[in-house]
């Protein structure tokens, strides 16, 4: 008789992953073991984009295992482009099927909305902790979305900050950040009022063109760049992207995925592993930029510690 899979709602999954920070050790654990390559226990391929034309949308398919927890996932995510200003449906839906890999049973399917939020800014937290300048009192948040929460959730979590800073494009929705988190946040009505000086900038925007320039950022600053997950999209200009020392994920999926580095021609440096393994610098006196496309292996961490939360608390 075949096993019923277990249906994780996104409050459950938020029940069983309280706090983004559970993520950052095994996290660091996968995102160096990717980076070793194939002893390092990681399968995962580029994810593959099956664009929907006619609603201006696009379906993801993120599969992965990772040997080190024995876990075998794969993440169904849609994108649509003219969702999640003026529409009761996000722009961005996904779910994560978490198998078990002995025999390829389906054990569970979990809300992947709550897992990408989360996931996305402890990667975001683990490649500050190397790359922010030695002394960071302004954090700069552009966009205000549901990655903005989860990144200022994470950030205030694990760093001190003096000043926190938001702007998005609809000042509504940053000014509803600001009285909705804990922690004073200052509504900035333009992006270069918001970085000017900043010395952690997080970029979680729906651009598609630039909208964070060099010559507005603070020389050794550090970037966190999250949305623009297209080959033809922007968040960072060229003199930025050029400029800083470039850290990704991914290199395979940055030159095949990253719009900003593809069109600014930008040399990345290293991928973020490698400075967890200590293989490449983390040039931290530097200008610093993290593109960040996210993993498939990201999900499936968190996958793992949910089910295993949950399968404990039955």
């Amino acid at each position: 008789m075949s096993r019923v899979p277990a249906f994780l709602s996104a409050a459950e999954v938020e029940e069983h992953l309280c706090s983004s920070s559970l993520l950052i050790p095994p996290l660091e654990t996968a995102l160096a073991n990717f980076s070793s390559g194939p002893e390092g226990g990681v399968m995962q391929p580029v994810r593959t984009v099956v664009p929907v034309t006619k609603h201006r949308g696009y379906l993801g398919v993120m599969p992965a295992y990772s040997a080190a927890e024995d876990a075998l996932t794969t993440k169904l995510v849609t994108f649509y482009e003219d969702r999640g200003i003026t529409s009761v449906v996000p722009s961005h839906q996904a779910t994560v099927l978490l198998f078990e890999p002995s025999n390829g049973t389906l054990l569970a399917v979990m809300d992947g909305n709550v897992i990408t939020a989360k996931r996305t800014a402890a990667v975001s937290a683990i490649a500050t902790k190397f790359l922010k300048p030695p002394s960071s009192e302004v954090l700069c948040i552009l966009g205000a979305g549901v990655q903005a929460y989860s990144h200022y959730e994470i950030f205030t979590e694990q760093f001190s900050f003096k000043e926190v800073r938001i702007w998005n494009r609809t000042k509504e929705n940053a000014e509803k950040f600001a009285d909705t988190v804990q922690g004073e946040v200052r509504v900035c009505s333009s992006v270069q009022e918001a970085v000017a000086g900043a010395d952690v900038i997080i970029t979680v925007t729906l651009a598609t063109e630039p909208i964070l320039f060099g010559e507005w950022v603070k020389p050794g600053a550090h970037i966190n760049a999250v949305g623009a997950s297209r080959p033809d999209w922007r968040e960072l200009d060229d003199e930025l992207m050029k400029e800083a020392v470039l850290y990704v994920d991914s290199q395979e999926a940055a030159l095949k995925e990253s719009g900003d580095v593809l069109l600014s021609g930008a040399e990345i440096f290293a991928e973020l592993g490698e400075v967890i393994k200590g293989v490449k610098p983390a040039h931290c006196e530097k200008t610093t930029v993290f593109k960040s496309l996210g993993m498939a292996v990201e999900d499936t961490v968190a996958a793992k510690l949910i089910y295993d939360s949950w399968s404990s608390g039955k």
